[in-house]
């Protein structure tokens, strides 16, 4: 699947999906999944692109944050750490900033 087929117009913003990741793979997987998001976006994004961690299989990819607020109307938030959590399967989104290590 591709992030940019997804209909992120019907995704529900939500605070729950980085604490439920955390619940069922630890800290310290979910930091590891957020962390390879986050290289992801280092040597392969743009000041445009924003990583995405998918919850359900803790893949990777990039999506243009124009795409994100066209289609959820959350603000184009910007700084270091910034990640967006992604339920494909429940439709859920989660803007999340992470604290450099």
């Amino acid at each position: 699947m591709d992030v940019s087929d997804l209909d992120l117009a019907s995704c529900a913003p939500v605070n729950h999906l980085w604490p439920e990741l955390v619940e069922q793979l630890g800290l310290e997987r979910s930091g590891r999944a957020a962390q390879q998001a986050l290289d992801l976006q280092a040597m392969r994004g743009t000041a445009s692109t924003l990583p995405v961690l998918l919850v359900e299989t803790c893949g990777v990819a990039l999506l243009e944050r124009q795409q994100l607020r066209r289609a959820s109307g959350l603000p184009l938030l910007e700084g270091p750490g910034l990640l967006l959590l992604l339920s494909s399967k429940r439709l859920e989104l989660q803007l999340l900033q992470l604290q450099a290590r």
